[in-house]
């Protein structure tokens, strides 16, 4: 299993906190997409990049946000 960072798309509001909070910048709001609450959600852009590091999960007000690491 890889590094993997679910958002569940139909709780996120697109607060915009874990795209600051992330450290390699690899969560952004998709402007492009609304969920059923008329939010625009979060999305990971670049998940090989992600370190797992658990920032964004921590960080989010709803909760929406999973974070799973890679065990060697």
């Amino acid at each position: 299993m890889a590094n993997r960072v679910t958002i569940d798309e139909t709780l996120c509001k697109g607060c915009n906190i874990c795209t600051i909070a992330c450290p390699k910048k690899n969560v952004r709001i998709n402007r492009e997409k609304f969920n059923a609450r008329g939010y625009n959600p979060a999305a990971v852009i670049n998940m090989e990049s992600c370190v797992a590091c658990g920032v964004c999960g921590l960080v989010c007000p709803d909760c929406a946000i999973k974070v799973e690491k890679e065990l060697r």
